[in-house]
């Protein structure tokens, strides 16, 4: 029976969110629950991506990324892949004509296959919307239920805050994808170092972005409007965290927001849910 399987499929992709990100787990439950689905699909799919090309060393990688990148245009027209997690994104994509979006992705993922560092300005947008940006997008088509007035007029937003996500994620990360992956994302580093100078310039940055995208998050519709202030209001006191140490901690130590703040942050966010106050 097809519709048990693509039941399974869910639940699948649902247990890869799961076990990969606390954060954005909790916020995924704060969805309604008929978008749920679509979201979970599409963090499975990005999830088993950026795993492929930034964790299994021990394997050829670049083999694994392209035929995973095969076995999802063979999903994509068949419509069902017995990977589960391919077969419940598949049906996403066309649901919500993700197409291009997928495509500007997966060609990101495959530059992390060789690309060391991102030198200019130019490299380090490009980079940022392709592996960041265009999933903020696909989540929006799903809120909005492929309402195009709704997804252009909040498009930007959804752009700025898949942004700041990135941005805080390469800030706190600096040290893995320095030392582990030989990666150097950030085109203002000195020798790949950071400094006091080019931190600050990094966090007034990401701060920008965050206040762009507090003005698209407050329009979006209600469904999916408190799952995606919860991440905001994480990432949000993550980078706080990362503001307040100094530049050679952050290259020598991974910063976190703890458990007992994450429920606080989303006591609190839900309060001001509940009181129409985002």
């Amino acid at each position: 029976m097809k519709q048990l399987f693509d039941q399974s499929s869910y639940r699948c992709s649902q247990l890869v969110t799961n076990a990969y990100s606390t954060s954005f787990s909790l916020g995924i439950k704060l969805f309604s629950a008929p978008i749920r689905p679509a979201i979970y699909a599409i963090y499975g799919f990005v999830r088993y991506a950026d795993e492929i090309v930034d964790t299994f060393h021990d394997y050829d990688q670049a083999t694994l990324f392209y035929e995973f990148q095969a076995d999802y245009q063979k999903a994509l027209k068949r419509r069902i892949s017995l990977n589960p997690i391919l077969n419940s994104f598949q049906e996403i994509v066309h649901k919500y004509e993700l197409y291009q979006f997928v495509d500007d992705f997966m060609k990101r993922m495959e530059m992390d296959l060789n690309k060391k560092n991102y030198l200019t300005e130019e490299e380090y947008k490009n980079y940022i919307y392709g592996s960041a940006d265009v999933i903020g997008l696909m989540c929006l088509r799903v809120f909005v239920n492929n309402n195009e007035q709704r997804f252009n007029e909040l498009k930007p937003s959804a752009m700025r805050l898949g942004s700041a996500f990135q941005k805080v994620n390469f800030l706190r990360d600096i040290k893995a994808d320095t030392e582990n992956l030989g990666r150097s994302y950030f085109p203002n580093l000195d020798d790949e170092a950071l400094k006091e100078s080019s931190k600050k310039a990094i966090i007034e940055d990401i701060e920008e972005d965050f206040r762009e995208a507090y003005n698209g998050i407050v329009q979006l519709p209600r469904e999916g409007r408190l799952g995606v202030y919860i991440a905001y209001r994480y990432y949000l006191r993550l980078l706080k965290k990362l503001k307040r140490i100094n530049s050679e901690r952050i290259m020598t130590t991974r910063t976190r927001v703890s458990n007992p703040f994450k429920i606080f942050i989303l006591m609190k966010g839900y309060v001001r849910y509940k009181l129409n106050l985002i």
